[in-house]
């Protein structure tokens, strides 16, 4: 088994880490938040002092951190002290251009590096049942696969280097639009006299069946592991959607693609957190539809 070097052990990370520790992996890890090094070590964790000496030793270093300027940061700190063969894999999820940044960083050192961001949250981190969407060359994949499907059970390869930021945005873009159009045909049903199961059954097995309405729908009842049945604890934050649909956005200007459906869902994603809901699941987001429906 490698020795695996993880940073950034908060509400993802500190369970992916457990997960390899637990597939019999020896895990160093660090993170800047004290309490979240005292919980990783409890799950058998070694904590390091600091991001440097996670890499010293490591054949592998995770990265899960919040945003594009703290891997390019991280990355450039640690890599000096890395030794030479290791594999430097970033679960985070950031912009496609920070993650190229990443893997250019990683080449000058000579170092194979992939860009691996999640799908799954933080219900998925727990149980090892993530998606990696994965960026990088064939070698570095394959030799990070095995890695991935101690923590994930699903792990695809999209391409070079920073494609799997691309897929990840892609996908969220999707999903935080069907959330929000799921919900809004739930409130007009509301208001057309329609039951929340009447509903679900035609939808669930008609031409409108989506994830956001089948796996994860937004009213209590028809799906009992959704949010929608804990007062929208969240598994996936509004915060969260609201950022990869930011991310989303600022690529497609990058790229000059109109995304008038993805760019609308971030504007209503950013007024939801705006109005304090920044910490709901972002299935929550039917709440905001009811209420901008009562002013009518």
């Amino acid at each position: 088994m490698p020795n695996i070097g993880f940073i950034g052990l908060g509400n993802m990370g500190a369970p992916m880490a457990a997960n390899l520790v637990k597939s019999g992996d020896s895990v160093v890890g660090f993170d800047l938040v004290a309490a979240a090094r005292q919980e990783s070590a409890q799950s058998g964790i070694e904590i390091a002092p600091n991001p440097k000496a996670c890499a010293e030793k490591a054949d592998v270093i995770v990265t899960m951190l919040p945003a594009g300027e703290h891997v390019r940061s991280v990355w450039s700190e640690i890599l000096p002290s890395a030794k030479r063969g290791a594999l430097f894999i970033d679960c985070s999820t950031i912009d496609v251009t920070s993650a190229r940044a990443a893997h250019a960083l990683a080449a000058q050192r000579g170092v194979a590096a992939l860009d691996a961001p999640v799908s799954g949250g933080v219900a998925g981190a727990k149980a090892a049942t993530l998606t990696f969407m994965v960026g990088g060359s064939a070698e570095a994949f394959a030799r990070g696969k095995p890695i991935l499907e101690r923590m994930g059970k699903r792990v695809v390869h999209c391409g070079d280097a920073g494609n799997g930021q691309a897929a990840k945005i892609c996908n969220n873009m999707i999903l935080g639009a069907s959330m929000i159009v799921v919900s809004e045909a739930f409130v007009l049903g509301e208001k057309l006299g329609l039951s929340h199961q009447a509903l679900f059954d035609v939808a669930s097995a008609s031409s409108g069946q989506c994830w956001s309405l089948t796996s994860y729908c937004p009213v209590p009842g028809p799906v009992p592991a959704s949010p929608a049945n804990s007062g929208y604890k969240p598994g996936f934050a509004a915060a969260l959607m609201l950022k990869d649909l930011k991310l989303a956005r600022e690529a497609a200007d990058a790229v000059h693609v109109k995304t008038a459906i993805g760019a609308h869902a971030a504007e209503i994603y950013e007024r939801f957190a705006q109005a304090g809901h920044s910490g709901t699941d972002f299935s929550g987001i039917i709440n905001f539809v009811r209420e901008a429906s009562k002013q009518r």
